[in-house]
């Protein structure tokens, strides 16, 4: 096995939590709506990513050790209204991974479970223009004890997340935009190996992690039963170190991707407890991660747990 081979499979960890962290559906912590009180959304979301390029550091190439890497995965996410203006959302993925050429095998397994609370704590309507201002905060933790130090063939990066998050929605009638940026605080991981280098020896299996920003922009259309929107975003490591030329990547390298994509909801107007979601991004540029291209497509059904007073 070379360290090129080892090297590729680098890239998709941070796919894998960005592809869930930039998920494209509904009433998560990354868009402005809201469920109401006392209602209850869940349901479930499948994702599908691959690339064969990816920058090695600033420089971009490939390697044919294993061809296309791909990610799979299904997402079960929640969200309970405790009030019109303050949610509660919860979900977790199944990954598997796999590489087309090569002798390596992919993982698959249970990734990280997440927990988020939305509050919108200030609305101002003038005329048919309206101004919100929204604060999410999480964590997000591993389910199981998967393996770190396989990348990007691992199904993950294995530190314990606390996120905060401030997003701002402006809306004309029915046409939105949406601005946010999240800090993402990251625990230190421990791999199976008793020593490591980065930029210098370390005798320990302990791996300090650096934190992490996120940055996005939506715009589109947000009507009563479709919702359309154009994504951009932006991933950026705190920190960290480059690849180097042809050896073996680390899951506390420098990774950042900025990635344009769109997303769409469908609500069935004859039942309105179901809605359909659609949506995909490709990676326009990055540093130490794959160019991938990703979809996602899922099923989602509301209800209320109990009507509220008129």
């Amino acid at each position: 096995m070379s360290f090129n081979s080892l090297l590729k499979k680098k890239m998709v960890s941070l796919l894998i939590g960005g592809s869930l962290a930039l998920s494209v559906i509904g009433q998560t912590d990354q868009d402005a709506i809201m469920m109401n009180k006392n209602q209850f959304c869940s349901g479930l979301l499948y994702g599908y990513s691959s690339w064969d390029n990816y920058w090695e550091g600033t420089l971009k190439r490939n390697n044919q050790n294993l061809g296309t890497v791909s990610t799979q995965s299904v997402m079960y996410m929640a969200n309970y209204g405790i009030t019109d203006k303050l949610n509660v959302m919860v979900g977790a993925p199944y990954i598997w991974t796999k590489a087309t050429a090569g002798t390596l095998s992919g993982l698959k397994g249970v990734q990280d479970i997440s927990l988020f609370v939305k509050w919108k704590p200030l609305t101002r309507s003038f005329g048919k223009n309206k101004l919100s201002l929204f604060v999410i905060g999480g964590i997000s933790t591993p389910l199981s004890d998967y393996v770190t130090d396989f990348q990007p063939l691992s199904i993950g990066l294995g530190s314990t997340n606390v996120i905060g998050k401030g997003m701002i929605d402006y809306q004309i009638n029915r046409f939105t935009t949406t601005v946010s940026a999240a800090y993402i605080r990251r625990s230190n991981i421990k791999i199976d190996r008793t020593s490591y280098y980065d930029t210098e020896l370390h005798h320990t299996n302990e791996v300090k992690m650096p934190d992490a920003a996120q940055y996005q922009l939506r715009a589109g259309y947000r009507g009563k039963y479709f919702i359309g929107e154009a994504i951009f975003s932006q991933m950026k490591t705190l920190g960290g170190f480059d690849i180097t030329r042809n050896n073996m990547p680390f899951p506390s390298n420098e990774m950042n991707a900025t990635t344009v994509g769109v997303m769409f909801k469908y609500t069935l107007p004859v039942h309105t407890n179901l809605s359909f979601l659609a949506g995909g991004n490709y990676t326009v540029a990055g540093r130490n991660v794959g160019q991938a291209t990703s979809y996602s497509a899922g099923a989602f059904y509301a209800f209320y747990f109990k009507k509220a007073k008129k």
